[in-house]
C-alpha cells in the first residue's frame, strides 16, 4: 500500500511521458517541408543515390509517418533531424542540389525553408 501513491503519480504523469502527437501548426509545416521538394527542380541524394523530388518525398513521406506511428516526432525541427537529415539505415547525411545552387546537406535545405515558413505566417 505504501507505493500506491507513487503508481498513481506514475500513471497520471504516463500520458504526457509518452509524446503528444503533433500540433496542427507542427503538421502544417511538416506537411508544407516535404512538399517544398514538389516543383524546385532540386535532387535529393541518400546512400549515394540521386532522386528526383516525387522520389525524395514518397521516401520522407513514409519517414515521416512511421515516425508518427512510434510518436517521435512532435515538431518540425525533430522532423528535419529524426526524418530529413540522414539515412537512418547508413548513418549518411541526405544532400540536395538545385540548380544554380550550391549542394548542401538537406538539414540545413529544409531549416531555411522552416525558416521561411515561419517569416511568412502570421
Amino acid at each position: 500500500m505504501k507505493y500506491f501513491p507513487l503508481v498513481a503519480l506514475a500513471l497520471a504523469l504516463a500520458p504526457g511521458i509518452a509524446g503528444a502527437a503533433p500540433s496542427a501548426e507542427a503538421r502544417r509545416e511538416i506537411t508544407q517541408l516535404i512538399g517544398s521538394l514538389d516543383g524546385s527542380q532540386c535532387q535529393f541524394q541518400r546512400n549515394g543515390s540521386w532522386y528526383g523530388p516525387v522520389e525524395a518525398r514518397s521516401h520522407l513521406q513514409r519517414k515521416y509517418d512511421y515516425l508518427l506511428k512510434k510518436d517521435m516526432v512532435d515538431t518540425a525541427e525533430q522532423f528535419i533531424e529524426r526524418a530529413a537529415s540522414q539515412s537512418s539505415m547508413s548513418g549518411k547525411a541526405y544532400r540536395i542540389r538545385c540548380p544554380g545552387q550550391p549542394e548542401q546537406t538537406s538539414a540545413a535545405w529544409f531549416g531555411v525553408r522552416l525558416q521561411a515558413l515561419r517569416q511568412r505566417t502570421p
